[in-house]
């Protein structure tokens, strides 16, 4: 049974977000303060995190980048749930690292739906960890670490998170539509431009190694010359 934790300081929202995940099987544990949640996270991680970005003692978005930034909690997946529905809010939450974005008000059946294909994307059966090279390109999953030629990338989560997904999937053509879904878990069209954007910046942060990656006019892109250690 998959523990979600929810961080939401308004207490009807709260019971309404704990009872419908209780009642779709999930264990379900509930915080008002950010310091709460933080104490409960060195007791154990959650399978997902539901996260309101206005609290009392913390602002939502530092929790992402606390999280994204400590290895030890950088892969618990986080869906936001906030009254804060402006593209830039949203763009802000999902580029810190957030899997989701739910703004308020919200449908019960939509915040299940949001979740379970949070957790069926997230899950370690689906996952492909350890290292994989793509010609100078290295990534080591186990470590959320990009080197090229031996020297170390920074890259943002939504960066890494689209590599990953190129170098998952090297030599195959990955549609336009297929990105958006598996990292922006999106199928707006409007959103082609945050896609571009970031596959600027990948190129630009990777050197020449950028010049792997390919545009497929009017279809997407591929990633060329995978290898994986042995």
């Amino acid at each position: 049974m998959a523990q979600i934790y929810v961080l939401e300081d308004d207490v009807n929202i709260q019971e309404i977000e704990m009872y419908a995940l209780t009642a779709s099987s999930f264990s379900v544990r509930a915080f008002s303060t950010a310091a709460a949640f933080r104490e409960a996270l060195h007791e154990r991680k959650p399978d997902l995190l539901v996260l309101d970005l206005m609290l009392p003692d913390a602002d939502g978005y530092d929790i992402v980048q606390e999280m994204r930034s400590d290895p030890s909690y950088s892969k618990i997946p986080i869906l936001m749930v906030t009254a804060r529905g402006s593209e830039m809010d949203k763009v802000r939450g999902l580029d810190l690292g957030a899997d989701d974005y739910l703004a308020k008000p919200f449908g019960i059946m939509e915040l299940i739906s949001r979740v379970k294909a949070i957790l069926r994307r997230t899950s370690p059966a689906d996952s492909d960890s350890g290292l994989c090279r793509a010609g100078s390109i290295l990534m080591d999953d186990e470590k959320h670490e990009v080197r090229v030629d031996g020297r170390p990338v920074e890259l943002t989560f939504k960066e890494y998170s689209l590599l990953k997904l190129l170098m998952d999937n090297a030599g195959r053509v990955q549609t336009r539509e297929e990105i958006l879904d598996k990292v922006w878990n999106t199928d707006f069209a409007g959103e082609s431009r945050t896609l571009d954007m970031h596959i600027r910046s990948l190129r630009k942060k990777l050197g020449n190694a950028g010049a792997q990656i390919r545009t497929l006019r009017n279809v997407g892109y591929i990633l060329d010359d995978v290898t994986r250690p042995q």
